[in-house]
């Protein structure tokens, strides 16, 4: 069973202007919820350990893991309030974010949340900025230095600096991963962010040295590459007309994690095992995935009979 951690949220889409301000369409969201939603649909078994408001807002993230069949035995409840994700797109569909969340519910992850929480788990994701503020941050690199020998671990920085702006928290986070994720997804653009001029074929090299066993590099509509320490591979996009790419990453993720569980290679020696045509056929499985998602408006993401 995957467990998904991280934040639950509300994303703000702007959908144009009023006589007297904007419209605005409230969706539920957040990349580690996206991520827990796409696994369902994807018919694996899932489970989502996150800190989640009693208000309204909270309630209905509640009620749209439960729709979609995730598990919420593992969400901690509280009565902090929930962080608004505020949604502009340009006119290529490109997503700038701006957040609301100070001492929201989504970042009131503690110790005692690990404590009761159990240890069955085939793979853990983590990602985006639950890893880098407090006090979840703390508590998920715990969860990971308790489970990184039983579990799975994958991780996807997915950086948003309107959160945390300060490159040199995420880069830390990033080092301090490299030597405990197993999988480890990365976009073109926050790793740009994170090791300006580093290309991905050295990045990758420096990762599987700390560590990790299967390093993937997105690059939008240019596509994606993999590496293992013995094997390379790389994908072309999936032509696509683009109604915004929210949600296309966290899709991308999804589906990596699903292929490798339905050819049974989820596990550190799995990933390592896998040979070219694995890695091909792996990031194709995802891009037609991430290309479904970039169709359609916000963060909707495919059912496995839509990728048969």
């Amino acid at each position: 069973m995957f467990l998904v951690c991280g934040e639950a949220l509300l994303d703000v889409f702007s959908t144009g202007e009023t006589a007297t301000g904007l419209a605005l369409d409230g969706r539920v969201g957040g990349s580690p919820f996206n991520v827990a939603v796409g696994l369902a649909r994807l018919a694996q078994p899932v489970a989502f350990f996150g800190g989640v408001s009693r208000g309204f807002v909270g309630e209905r993230l509640m009620r749209a893991l439960a729709a979609e069949g995730v598990e919420t035995t593992t969400v901690s409840r509280t009565d902090a309030p929930s962080t608004l994700s505020l949604i502009g797109l340009d006119a290529h569909g490109v997503p700038s974010y701006a957040f609301y969340g100070d001492g929201a519910a989504d970042r009131a992850l503690g110790p005692a949340d690990l404590a009761a929480l159990p240890s069955r788990w085939t793979a853990i994701h983590l990602g985006s900025y639950a890893t880098v503020v407090a006090p979840i941050a703390a508590t998920l690199r715990a969860l990971v230095d308790r489970e990184r020998d039983r579990a799975l671990i994958a991780y996807d920085p997915n950086v948003r600096l309107n959160v945390e702006p300060d490159l040199a928290v995420w880069r830390a986070t990033l080092a301090a991963m490299q030597s405990r994720a197993h999988l480890l997804k990365i976009s073109e653009e926050d790793l740009g962010l994170l090791q300006p001029g580093t290309t991905p074929e050295a990045f990758a090299r420096a990762a599987l040295a700390a560590g990790v066993r299967l390093v993937v590099v997105t690059r939008g509509g240019a596509g994606a590459l993999a590496w293992t320490a013995t094997r390379h591979a790389a994908a072309a996009s999936v032509p696509v007309t683009v109604i915004d790419t929210v949600g296309a990453g966290d899709t991308f993720q999804a589906a990596l994690l699903t292929w490798l569980a339905e050819q049974r290679q989820l596990s550190p020696a799995g990933l390592a095992g896998l040979d070219a045509d694995a890695l091909q056929a792996l990031l194709g499985f995802a891009a037609r995935a991430a290309a479904i998602t970039c169709s359609r408006r916000g963060a909707d993401m495919p059912r496995r009979a839509e990728l048969a």
